[in-house]
């Protein structure tokens, strides 16, 4: 059937309703199942297919292909007992949780990179409520990458409904689409040490897609994540886009899979993450802190806050021509003290190529403005190495609703393109942005552009105190300050009132601790 978001979303919300009133279950725990049959049903077209062609010609001596020939054509194999088909066949009265949990724990036995991933509390959703599930996802054929964006949509519309537990595994789509539209991730190891549901890597796989290249050949993926739950969330994304990888279960600061992952310093190509922002309690006693210049090449931060131990982890992965691409709080634009050092050193090294500002109300979980960073070694040998391209992009968004907002194909193919035209590169044009472009007077080539864009020397950042805030550069159009959203420049200042409080918060246990040792000398 053609497919009607709309009407899946109709009727899988109304679903939802039933389990929300009927089984007393929370949104983080009939997410998943209603996930699990997303998942599985997309697998089931998939294996369908190429069942067909696999299948050994008439009057031939061979068997069925087994699950390697599945795997082979990057197909998840599925035993009679898990095919969609076979639950839909089963008969009223029958223990459909316990088929459905069976059927996972069956897809997990026969293809290892989705051990211990999938769902298995279907038992606690009804099998009145599953049968209809079933029964509605049965009709809909989907292909591949439709299917990937119908799965992605509901994730985000799960987040969106957790709030704050589903800020925990969800980056907005176009926020990454925008991360991997600049860092452009062509081939080589990627990781992610904060990679949630996977966003990052799915996303990466659509660029090189669209590029006319095949993901699972050129790609190399290294995620990571603390949440168990959400671990499980990303080898199932993973899988319903085609893609295996190695997910790891680990706190990215400290324990052996992040600090040895296959000799980490150095040996990435790209890496892209959205890390929890101003983190606080970070022991830097630790050996894998303390004791890893390597992995913290400009020091460590004084100030009990970890959004400068994120971007040297960052840099340190990266190989010698590697880029990263992050979400980053505002704060850490502007911070003082030793992170403010950091930057300065970071600046200098030639590194840093694009920081862009993001509005407010891109987030399911915080209405709080963003900004992302884009580093890259290999700018530090060429012209550029003395220049950092500034975007301001807070103005350009679309409104979804009051309280959200995203970038359509148009803008985030604009502000990749005017990375690309700074860097010299061909700018792409698939999804409208050249008038974009040459309303902003950038269908000539790179110009700054007042509002928008800015390259701004390493002499102009040290004037501004190393600020790596765009605001400083960008500057205004004319008549834009009759316009000035006084509501966003409030939630600005109420981050650097927060920033200030936790560096207050320092200085108060640093003098705590130094009082006791201090003579009075009269």
């Amino acid at each position: 059937m053609a497919i009607d978001l709309a009407e899946i979303e109709k009727r899988l919300w109304s679903v939802a309703d039933q389990l929300r009133a009927n089984s007393g279950l929370k949104p983080s725990e009939y997410s998943r199942p209603v996930l699990g049959l997303l998942f599985l049903r997309y697998a089931d077209s998939r294996f369908a297919a190429v069942e067909k062609e696999l299948q050994p010609r008439e009057g031939t001596r061979l068997g069925p292909p087994g699950p390697d020939a599945y795997k082979a054509r990057n197909v998840i194999y599925l035993s009679p007992e898990s095919r969609f088909s076979h639950l839909l066949q089963l008969p009223d009265g029958s223990n459909l949780g316990r088929a459905l949990n069976h059927a996972m724990e069956d897809i997990e036995k026969h293809n290892a990179d989705l051990a211990d991933a999938l769902p298995k509390n279907y038992g606690a959703v009804g099998d009145d409520t599953l049968r209809e599930l079933i029964k509605l996802l049965a009709p809909i054929e989907i292909a591949g990458d439709a299917f990937g964006k119908v799965y992605e949509y509901f994730m985000g519309e799960f987040a969106m409904q957790e709030m704050q537990k589903g800020g925990e595994f969800y980056t907005p789509s176009s926020i990454v689409r925008l991360i991997v539209e600049i860092i452009e991730p062509y081939r080589g190891r990627i990781l992610d040490p904060a990679c949630g549901s996977g966003g990052m890597f799915v996303h990466s796989a659509d660029f090189i897609r669209s590029h006319q290249a095949a993901p699972e050949k050129e790609l190399s993926i290294y995620g990571i994540e603390k949440v168990s739950e959400t671990l499980r969330l990303a080898k199932m994304n993973l899988a319903v886009h085609g893609l295996g990888g190695t997910i790891m279960d680990a706190n990215a600061y400290y324990d052996e899979p992040f600090v040895d992952l296959g000799g980490v310093i150095g040996k990435f190509d790209f890496v892209m993450a959205n890390p929890p922002f101003n983190v606080t309690g970070v022991d830097k006693e630790k050996d894998s802190v303390a004791k890893r210049p390597d992995r913290f090449p400009f020091g460590l931060p004084r100030a009990d806050n970890g959004n400068y131990v994120w971007i040297e982890l960052f840099w340190s992965a990266l190989n010698e021509t590697g880029r990263a691409g992050f979400v980053m709080a505002n704060s850490a634009s502007d911070a003082r003290g030793s992170e403010a050092e950091i930057r300065r050193k970071l600046i200098k090294s030639g590194g840093v190529d694009i920081i862009v500002s993001v509005g407010t109300n891109f987030f399911y979980t915080v209405t709080l403005p963003c900004t992302l960073w884009f580093l890259d070694k290999a700018k530090r040998a060429g012209k550029r190495a003395s220049q950092v391209l500034f975007i301001d992009a807070r103005q350009t968004f679309r409104q979804i609703d009051r309280a959200h907002r995203d970038f359509t194909d148009a803008q985030i193919e604009l502000l990749a393109n005017i990375a690309r035209l700074w860097r010299g590169e061909e700018i792409e044009a698939n999804w409208g942005s050249h008038d974009l472009l040459a309303a902003n007077g950038l269908d000539g080539g790179y110009v700054d552009v007042a509002g928008l864009c800015k390259a701004a020397t390493i002499d102009e950042i040290e004037a501004q105190g190393w600020s790596l805030n765009p605001g400083r550069y960008v500057g205004s159009k004319a008549g834009d300050m009759e316009n000035v959203d006084f509501a966003e420049r409030l939630v600005e200042l109420q981050e650097e009132l927060e920033r200030l409080t936790v560096e207050a918060r320092g200085l108060e246990a640093q003098i705590g601790e130094t009082l006791p040792t201090l003579r009075l000398v009269v």
